[in-house]
């Protein structure tokens, strides 16, 4: 379901994605208009699930967690049951970042951040133990060369 939203929306979620710690003020400052128009506007797009929370970015390098490794999962299971196991065994990872089904040669992608190969070890371990995994390939990102959550916000 997609939501029509206007050109002063857009702009308001374009400054909340580049920083959501600014002040009302700030936003509607910045997008041209008052106060409560903003906030009424915000509110209307919290409701309707356009803005689904609000966090902070955390630097993985800062924190010790210096690799991230792509995991591609093929699998010859695709009952019910295995699924369900699966998700929770994802869900219970905390340094399972991102988990996507795919479309393809490749049943699941998983975005997994990770002190250091050891640890990735650690978790590759675990989730073995815990599903039947046909094929596992783990790809170490060397670099981060784009970073992004904002979504691109056509106006």
């Amino acid at each position: 379901m997609s939501v029509r939203l206007d050109a002063t929306d857009r702009k308001i979620l374009a400054e909340l994605q580049r920083d959501a710690d600014q002040s009302l003020d700030e936003i509607a400052r910045n997008v041209g208009s008052s106060k409560t128009p903003v906030w009424n506007r915000i509110r209307k797009m919290r409701d309707a699930g356009v803005i689904r929370q609000s966090t902070v970015l955390l630097d993985p390098d800062a924190l010790g967690l210096e690799a991230c490794f792509f995991v591609l999962i093929r699998t010859s299971e695709h009952e019910a049951d295995w699924q369900k196991r699966f998700l929770e065994a994802l869900q219970a990872r905390p340094e399972v970042l991102e988990a996507h089904r795919l479309a393809g040669d490749i049943d699941y992608i998983l975005k997994v951040q990770v002190p250091n190969a050891r640890a990735y070890d650690t978790f590759y371990q675990a989730l073995i133990s815990e599903v039947r995994i046909h094929n596992v390939t783990a790809l170490l990102s060397m670099e981060v060369i784009k970073s992004t959550t904002a979504l691109p916000l056509e106006t």
